[in-house]
């Protein structure tokens, strides 16, 4: 087992602050499995490689003998996290909470051990609280404490409007960690005072108080924005093996070593010698980028399928073939008043694209190709026959063939 010192290195890769530093290190020399926390509001129902990344750490925590309890926010998804937020978070209902929160603790559960993993929802807690006890709690944090967040901060002196009930989401993230008696609380950077809350709280209430990590923000594909869907750069989950192969291997060499540290299960000593292989040119950031990629994919499904995809990956990128599986067309395909077919909604409802809109932003700009040859723009409409036999690849990685 690594002493406090060699796991201290190992938690601290990839992480933006741990606050306070000396404080991890006391509690690690005890020898003493931790309590590592993480809170996740179920928002939205799946998750990307950029959601998985505090999921990585915790897993290194169990790796390293330490405990992780798992909470799942639907009291305070009732809230809405105001964290980065410059207006009110719209609530969700129940429903939407509880159908969310399973989808998200089958993903997690790709990368947490369950073995060490306690998954509690805070609705246990805070629903339960009536008013004295809730009054008990907002006793401990002043207005002037509330309004330092900078979202808050910056919220109240622009003249932007801030709902009561969002002050409390910062009391109610920290109450979870004296309900559960956190050692350690990981969260985003946007997530600092949320953290610091909790630490707060446990000391006014003679509890030991966390220490704080926090973990920054992944970019996506694109290697400029964080990754998200809602800019199309993100690496999903629950994403085909090749697909996640061929979108790992498109980001920016620079962002390999992030990848690395943040997304991937190789061991932060190996990661160490790449990042300095890299820097000196011993390493060819071709190759290690396709080491990057097989790990992620054999992460979220195995060995083999990570060979699989690599074996595609090269199929269509280095010899320009089409693959053997490409998936028939087994739809119907419906014509117009003019006997044409509207390949827009035809890609969506094939899940070539996710709407009909980003099919026509991909048509204009030349990414979608029949037999190899790419549509010129506003192609939007086609002859059906011209389809008869074809096979329509859009982008890189997507294929379709048709009867």
């Amino acid at each position: 087992m690594l002493n406090a010192e060699e796991q201290l290195h190992v938690i601290s890769s990839g992480a933006s602050q741990i606050v306070p530093e000396q404080a991890l290190l006391e509690k690690l020399r005890r020898g003493v499995p931790l309590n590592v926390k993480l809170g996740v509001d179920p928002t939205a129902p799946d998750i990307h490689l950029g959601h998985a990344v505090p999921l990585r750490k915790l897993r290194q925590f169990q790796d390293l003998g330490h405990e992780v309890t798992l909470i799942i926010g639907d009291g305070t998804a009732l809230i809405g996290d105001p964290s980065g937020r410059n207006s009110t978070r719209p609530q969700l209902s129940r429903d939407q909470i509880a159908e969310n929160a399973q989808t998200y603790v089958d993903q997690a559960f790709k990368v947490l051990d369950p073995a060490k993993t306690t998954l509690r929802y805070n609705s246990e807690w805070i629903l339960d609280l009536d008013m004295e006890g809730l009054l008990k709690l907002l006793a401990n944090f002043t207005v002037a404490r509330i309004l330092e967040r900078d979202d808050f901060h910056n919220r109240y002196t622009s003249g932007q409007s801030i709902s009561l009930h969002e002050f409390l989401y910062p009391v109610m993230q920290a109450y979870d960690s004296v309900v559960i008696k956190a050692d350690v609380e990981l969260g985003g950077t946007d997530q600092l005072f949320n953290l610091l809350a909790g630490r707060e709280l446990m000391e006014k209430l003679g509890l030991e108080p966390q220490v704080c990590l926090t973990l920054p923000l992944l970019e996506g594909t694109d290697g400029v924005r964080k990754m998200s869907k809602s800019y199309g750069n993100y690496i999903g989950l629950t994403d085909a093996p090749e697909e996640i192969f061929g979108k790992v291997m498109s980001i920016p060499d620079e962002l390999m070593v992030k990848y690395f540290r943040l997304a991937s299960t190789v061991p932060v000593d190996e990661i160490d010698a790449i990042e300095k292989g890299l820097a000196s040119d011993e390493l060819h950031p071709n190759k290690v980028k396709r080491s990057l990629a097989r790990n992620i994919v054999a992460a979220y499904y195995d060995e083999d399928a990570a060979a699989a995809s690599e074996q595609h990956f090269d199929k269509v990128f280095k010899q320009h073939d089409v693959p053997d599986d490409v998936p028939v067309y087994e739809g119907g395909i419906e014509v117009n008043d003019e006997g044409l077919v509207y390949l827009p909604g035809l890609m969506a409802a094939a899940s070539l694209a996710q709407s009909a809109g980003e099919a026509r932003r991909l048509i204009d700009g030349g990414g979608v190709k029949v037999n190899g040859v790419a549509l010129p723009p506003k192609s939007y409409n086609v002859d059906p026959e011209n389809l008869s036999g074809t096979t329509l690849q859009v982008g890189k990685r997507k294929f379709l063939r048709f009867k």
